[in-house]
């Protein structure tokens, strides 16, 4: 597809002249007025064009962490075998033909044959390259050590990748029995229990209060279910305009951090995902000002982002970390405490990778106990609701064979 591209000439008298041209990519459009005679001094991509083109291929497909992560590793790989940056994407664009990521990809490629740096032709696509992926390469740009930084990346981005996969394995098949045990429930309230309950209602006899229950909560299904499924929506529709204001959302965070059961686990995840991407930012010759404004954007939960913002205030007036995390009170003891051992010691990135990694051991192991509660929970709940449905229907037939008895 031709892209729209912008250009400024210089002209044989001195003069800078505007222009534009289509071509399918930058080196192409280069190409082609280098052939028509003109100096080119500065090239860019149409702001017009730019946002649909470099979504196009964002929207057609979700690009998934995992293909970031693998794609990250190859291009890592290429560099360190010794080949240049242009000829290593164009490398990774062919490994990622028919990829959305891969259209991504060449995109990148383009504008840095057409001289752009590798971190700003990752900006333009921001919706699937975050601020820490770019800060990352424009560190590893600005160290000359660019494969030592794109490893580490996808290290992080693989971490990250295992970890979800394993929350939702967990959560798989609990989520599972919940969903099948609630459609059984309502098909039965709704279609089964007023068949068989018909009968008992026509004998004209005192049925048992289990039984009258049943019919009245049958009854109830079945005549407002639109009613039910509006009032579900609409209180989930007001619960997340809530969420998304300022006060609602701090609130919400906050609870996620003090709920009973998965508080201390919501806590943990947000915790070591800061101090993971703090430390592998400062690690990689990040301002520690930077790095806490990316750790920031990257926290996942409103009160830690504001303990955050505090603590990068106070480093800016010229102030350690630890004291300000540990002001905070959101931040847990093992975190400032490793903070200044490391302020003391000159090694703070080192020390936040160390409470990463112990908080992602605990965060497995607490992720399957958790699950491991949750299976059975879900399996009573759905046995006792079930058993009082049968125990319903059952009390009338045993009383009415008593009677014919």
């Amino acid at each position: 597809m031709a892209v729209r591209f912008e250009y400024i000439e210089m002209t044989r008298s001195g003069r800078r002249k505007k222009g534009a041209i289509e071509a399918e990519t930058m080196a192409e459009a280069r190409r082609r007025l280098r052939e028509a005679g003109v100096h080119v001094a500065e090239m860019r991509e149409s702001q017009a064009s730019a946002p649909a083109a470099a979504g196009s291929e964002e929207r057609r497909g979700r690009i998934r962490a995992q293909a970031l992560a693998a794609a990250t590793r190859q291009l890592a790989t290429l560099l360190r075998a010794g080949m240049a940056l242009a000829p290593a994407l164009g490398a990774l664009v062919e490994q990622l033909a028919g990829q959305p990521l891969g259209g991504v990809m060449a995109r990148v490629r383009d504008q840095v044959t057409g001289g752009a740096s590798f971190a700003s032709a990752l900006e333009e696509h921001s919706q699937v390259f975050s601020d820490f992926y770019v800060n990352m390469v424009r560190a590893g740009e600005a160290a000359g050590d660019l494969e030592s930084i794109l490893l580490r990346l996808a290290e992080l981005l693989e971490r990250r990748v295992a970890l979800r996969n394993k929350v939702r394995a967990a959560l798989a098949y609990p989520a599972f029995l919940a969903a099948v045990g609630v459609c059984a429930v309502a098909f039965l309230l709704s279609f089964v229990i007023p068949s068989v309950t018909k009968l008992f209602l026509e004998m004209n006899r005192q049925l048992p209060w289990p039984t009258r229950a049943l019919i009245g909560a049958s009854d109830f299904v079945r005549d407002y279910f639109w009613l039910i499924a509006a009032a579900v929506i609409v209180a989930y529709g007001a619960f997340r305009m809530w969420t998304r204001t300022e006060d609602g959302g701090l609130a919400w965070d906050r609870f996620k951090l003090r709920a009973p059961l998965t508080g201390d686990l919501s806590l943990k995840i947000a915790v070591s995902r800061f101090a993971r991407t703090l430390g592998v930012l400062l690690g990689s010759g990040v301002s520690i000002l930077d790095a806490l404004a990316i750790a920031r954007r990257l926290a996942g939960n409103r009160a830690i982002a504001g303990a955050i913002d505090a603590a990068r205030e106070s480093v800016g007036r010229g102030q350690g970390l630890a004291e300000p995390l540990k002001a905070s009170g959101v931040f847990p003891p093992m975190v400032f405490h490793m903070v200044a051992v490391g302020e003391s010691s000159g090694s703070v990135e080192g020390c936040l990778l160390n409470v990463a990694e112990s908080y992602e051991s605990e965060i497995e192991a607490k992720t399957i106990a958790l699950m491991s509660l949750i299976e059975p929970v879900v399996i009573l709940v759905m046995g006792a609701v079930v058993g009082f449905i049968v125990v319903a229907i059952l009390l009338p037939v045993f009383e009415i064979n008593q009677a014919i008895r």
